[in-house]
């Protein structure tokens, strides 16, 4: 059965390395017979502007694309830069206007528990930063994976294989950057 896998550069700029490592992904992906989709934020359309979870509103056409191509995936790769310790603002807020009870999760009528709607899916991500990973990891306890792997993925039911750092960007020679974009290749065959 071919492997159906959802990729999400999550980088506001069209030509970022997050664009490039999104790329090589796919690249690694379909050359092993994966049907690959990618959707970027940079083309996307995005209301910063979210009330929460007990407001209802209507999804924008492309947060109604981004959750089809979640739905449709057996694979969800999100490829994002880690900027103040997180994801970007506009990122984000695709997360929580796109990640909504019903489609992602359900909480239980009583209690604390939920019911994680996208079970039966794998995710990976990539997260590059400008600072060291090892830095990133003693210092601020690995905050952007962490969050990531349990309160994006393991949350919705997501079960998460890899969840990778790469960083300095700013002072990685261009060596450095094409051990990433391997790496982010052979991630995608592994994938697939």
């Amino acid at each position: 059965m071919t492997k159906r896998i959802f990729i999400w550069v999550a980088h506001p700029k069209p030509n970022s390395l997050n664009a490039a490592l999104a790329a090589r992904y796919a690249k690694g992906a379909e050359a092993k017979g994966a049907e690959v989709r990618v959707m970027a934020l940079a083309d996307m359309q995005v209301d910063p502007d979210f009330e929460g979870y007990d407001s209802k509103r209507e999804l924008t056409p492309d947060l109604a694309t981004w959750q089809d191509n979640i739905r449709w995936a057996d694979h969800v790769v999100i490829v994002h830069p880690c900027w103040w310790g997180a994801m970007p603002s506009k990122a984000k807020a695709v997360l929580d206007a796109g990640l909504l009870s019903g489609f992602a999760y359900k909480y239980h009528a009583r209690g604390m528990g939920w019911e994680k709607l996208l079970e039966g899916r794998t995710g990976d991500a990539i997260i590059t930063s400008d600072t060291p990973v090892w830095i990133d990891t003693v210092i601020y306890r690995s905050t952007v994976r962490r969050v990531m792997r349990n309160q994006v993925m393991k949350f919705t039911g997501i079960k998460p294989r890899k969840v990778v750092q790469m960083g300095s960007v700013k002072l990685a020679p261009p060596a450095k950057i094409d051990s990433w974009l391997n790496r982010a290749e052979s991630m995608g065959a592994a994938a697939a």
